[in-house]
């Protein structure tokens, strides 16, 4: 349920599905994602400036708190298909965002793939947070 009239991070919602079927990430406590372009610039001779963002796809991560083995058999996975010389596709990530209006808001990541960039690191008395890269090739609304 959102809060007043903005969103705050509770509002947003994350499903993964990879190249082998749905993963469950346990303990989620932070995703984030960014649009990446290249910049195109023209300084016309009339001294106008004009440009363009050409969408290059979207990056991003999850944070989350090791609930499980989810996200390490995830990557293990994918790492014993490339290295028995498999085929290994593209994943689909959905996100959901409760929107202060009451809707929801559904965006989908195509062509998805993923690295584990943090494991995690483990300490006496501590949570294990591990962090999940995505690149995606596009960002639709659905």
């Amino acid at each position: 349920m959102p809060y007043n009239t903005f969103t705050v991070g509770n509002d947003c919602q994350v499903v993964v599905m990879g190249p082998f079927g749905r993963i469950d990430l346990s303990h989620v406590t932070g995703f984030e994602a960014q649009q990446l372009t290249q910049s195109v610039r023209v300084d016309r001779l009339d001294g106008v400036q004009l440009g363009a963002e050409l969408p290059k796809g979207w990056s991003g991560s999850f944070l989350l708190d090791r609930g499980s083995s989810a996200v390490d058999d995830f990557i293990a996975q994918i790492e014993k298909a490339y290295l028995a010389g498999q085929s290994i596709g593209a994943g689909t990530l959905y996100q959901y965002i409760n929107e202060p209006d009451g809707s929801t808001s559904t965006y989908q990541f195509n062509g998805v793939v993923f690295k584990l960039s943090s494991a995690g690191v483990y300490r006496g008395d501590a949570a294990v947070t591990q962090k999940l890269d995505f690149f995606a090739s596009g960002r639709t609304r659905v």
